[in-house]
């Protein structure tokens, strides 16, 4: 249990952090999720309108520091790969 009123102050600051960054991992994941389905139903016009949704969600979470770079990265390549593979 904190004591000083600054370590109080962080655990306040802390849990108001994590809820952001909850609904930042929330939103990345539900337009990943909607991303993905698409591709599996066969549907490439209505995937390649959400990947620009997708892109901002996965670049705020990276902001943010919900995800790493280099997981950011990695999400929009497969996703910009899937969509290339479905098309063709």
């Amino acid at each position: 249990m904190a004591i000083t009123s600054s370590a109080k102050k962080a655990i306040r600051s802390s849990a108001r952090k994590h809820v952001f960054n909850l609904r930042r991992r929330k939103a990345l994941a539900d337009t990943t999720k909607l991303l993905t389905k698409a591709l599996a139903a066969k549907d490439v016009a209505t995937a390649e309108k959400l990947l620009a949704g997708t892109y901002k969600a996965i670049d705020k979470a990276k902001k943010r520091g919900v995800i790493k770079s280099n997981t950011a990265d990695r999400k929009k390549s497969r996703l910009a790969l899937a969509i290339k593979k479905a098309k063709g």
